[in-house]
């Protein structure tokens, strides 16, 4: 079974992201096996530029050689479901990296890590907490299985 990983800074905190996150995980699984860690948040004190510095660091050290790094970023590329479905499979069927999906902090990712990234994806113009942005990113790789297998949740 093919995995993806999703990299993130900080853990789901409130129960109704936790559970969110956990429901279309445990759905994905069906199809990948979905690898999700979560790197300790910067301390609160430090000024935004910072932040994101010492997060992305944390962030760059749980990447490894053979991460395909799919940065999340207002300023990626924009796509509707069924072309992140189709992303989607020619990032599974490389056969030498595996997806990696990074989502920055409260100030995004930081310049090291977005440097490091492969592609920058967006989930829409919108800005999003942190956390709402892995739900969405774990229910967008649900639904592009599912439209890649046909199952029907996808309309």
């Amino acid at each position: 079974m093919k995995s993806v990983l999703c990299l993130a800074v900080g853990r789901l905190k409130a129960p109704y992201w936790f559970h969110a996150a956990g429901h279309y995980a445990k759905l994905l699984g069906r199809f990948v096996r979905l690898e999700s860690i979560s790197v300790k948040d910067a301390p609160g004190h430090l000024p935004p530029e910072q932040r994101s510095e010492v997060e992305g660091r944390n962030l760059m050290a749980k990447m490894g050689p053979k991460d395909l790094i799919l940065g999340l970023d207002a300023q990626g590329l924009r796509h509707t479901s069924e072309e992140f479905a189709a992303a989607l499979k020619t990032w599974l069927e490389e056969p030498v990296y595996r997806p990696c999906f990074v989502l920055g902090g409260a100030f995004g990712l930081s310049q090291e890590v977005l440097r490091r990234c492969d592609r920058l994806i967006s989930l829409g113009p919108m800005t999003l907490p942190h956390e709402l942005a892995r739900v969405v990113l774990f229910e967008q790789l649900f639904r592009a299985m599912s439209i890649l297998r046909g199952t029907g949740y996808h309309h």
